[in-house]
This record gives C-alpha cells, structure tokens and sequence, in this order.
C-alpha cells in the first residue's frame, strides 16, 4: 500500500472501502488504497509524476510515499506532463509550476488545464471554448509575462491531451470528441464524434484512454492504434466506489472516489 502524510478524511469511510475491497479482494486485488490521504478532488499523472489538488483547493506533489504542498496558491485544477505542471486558479488565472512556486501566465482565464500533450498545453473555459498554448511557448515559460493562447473549434467542458495519438474532451451534452493536434502551432484534424457519454476523459502518456460517466463508472477505450486512434469499443473498469476523477499514467490508473478517497489500479 502507499501512504500519505496526512489524514483528514472520514475514518468511517476510508474503513468502510477498504472492508469491501478485502471481501472483493478476487475482484480488486490491483487496487491500493491510500489510508493516510488528503480529501482529494482531481489528480493528474504524467511521465512518472502524480499531482492533484484536496477540498481546499491546494496542490500536492507525490514523491515516494508522500504527498508534499506544492505552494500557498488555491487551485481548482492541476496537471502535469511534458510542458511541466501547470494549475487553474480559483479565479480562472492560468499558472506554471516553476521553480518552488506558481508563476502567473497573464492573457487567458481557464476552467481546467491539461499539460499532457507534446508540449503544448490545453483547456477549456466556464463557457466552454477551448485553447491551446503552442509547445514552444508553454515549455520555455519561465517567468511572468503574457502569452498568446490558440483558440480552437468547438466546446468543451473537459479537454486531454497526449504527445501519442492526439487529443480527447467532452462537451456539456457528455458527448466525447477526439482530434490530432500539431504541438507546435495547435493546429487539429478536426473533432471526430466517439460513440459514449462521459464527464471527463484523460489520455495517457502511452495513448490509453479512459472515461468517468455521470454515474461514475469507470471505461477505458479499445483498440488504440496508429491507424485507429480514435480506438474501437469501450470496456467497463470496476471500480470499488463511484469515482469523481481519473488519471493514467506508466500502467498505474489513479483514481478518486466520491468520498475524496485516491486508489490507485496496477492496470
């Protein structure tokens, strides 16, 4: 199991789950469950790296076995990959994790942010238009100045990026969408409509992609392929609970249940 370094959620329960998962255990024996954790909201992995954000809105990074405060900043959302850890502010402001802190990203305002892509990063806005920072601006930024964001076609309420096989998102009607994207000047192919309805979606490094529905179950897509990177069909991942958030990262899917409880599925 991994732990945290803090406990602050209900006793009652992180107990309760972990009973179900050791009566389950034929069902869920590749779940860990975090018995020392924060009441987390979302969570991000990323070439080796897990970050996310608790209930009050603050971001942590895993090394080893503990999750450590990342900065005093509140977030609403936080990611990471290629272009480095980016965060959106309660109050929409786009950040960058550098150096010890997060560093203001003046021009755009954001409702979610994804750093998987290439290099470049995306996210949507509370109205749900979409853009794109250009992988040659959003991995050299450094310091506080303005940048110049890409708008793209469509709406979406959610957006994930991968630097294999192109970019995923939903929109408010739970429709799911997916399109190739050039890092370099955030040109796409297109959204191309995807058979299902879900609430949010994370690629991964590797290209595997998964969805939480309104209902909180759990799909991963397949037949991913170079030729087919829209995939095929999906297939249901049990899950132990209702899951809020998902994030896959290096064979490792890191999910968190309705009650703020991260597992983390050896998949």
């Amino acid at each position: 199991m991994f732990y945290g370094n803090h406990f602050i959620l209900e006793e009652s329960s992180v107990f309760a789950l972990w009973l179900y998962l050791k009566k389950k255990k034929s069902l869920f024996h590749n779940f860990l469950l975090c018995l020392n954790c924060f009441p987390a909201v979302q969570i991000d992995a990323g070439q080796g790296n897990v970050v996310m954000t608790d209930r009050n809105n603050y971001a942590y990074f895993l090394i080893g076995s503990q999750w450590y405060k990342m900065d005093s900043l509140t977030l609403q959302h936080v990611s990471v990959g290629p272009a480095g850890i980016w965060g959106v502010a309660l109050e929409d402001g786009v950040y960058k994790y550098v150096a010890g802190s997060f560093v203001y990203a003046n021009d755009h305002t954001l409702e979610q942010v994804d750093a998987g892509g290439d290099g470049q990063v995306v996210g949507v806005t509370h109205t749900s238009t979409i853009h794109c920072l250009k992988s040659t601006i959003a991995s050299d930024y450094r310091e506080q100045s303005t940048v110049s964001w890409t708008t793209l076609p469509g709406l979406l309420t959610y957006v994930s990026c991968s630097s294999k096989y192109g970019c995923w998102g939903v929109n408010s009607a739970q429709n799911i969408y997916f399109t190739k994207v050039t890092p370099s000047t955030c040109g796409i192919s297109g959204w191309i409509q995807v058979d299902g309805l879900a609430v949010m979606v994370e690629i991964g490094t590797d290209g595997s992609v998964f969805v939480v529905n309104r209902g909180g179950e759990v799909f991963q897509r397949q037949g991913i392929d170079s030729s087919t990177p829209q995939g095929t069909s999906w297939t249901k991942i049990p899950m132990p609970s209702r899951i809020n958030h998902v994030s896959y990262d290096r064979g490792n899917l890191w999910v968190v249940t309705d009650y703020g409880i991260i597992l983390k599925c050896l998949c």
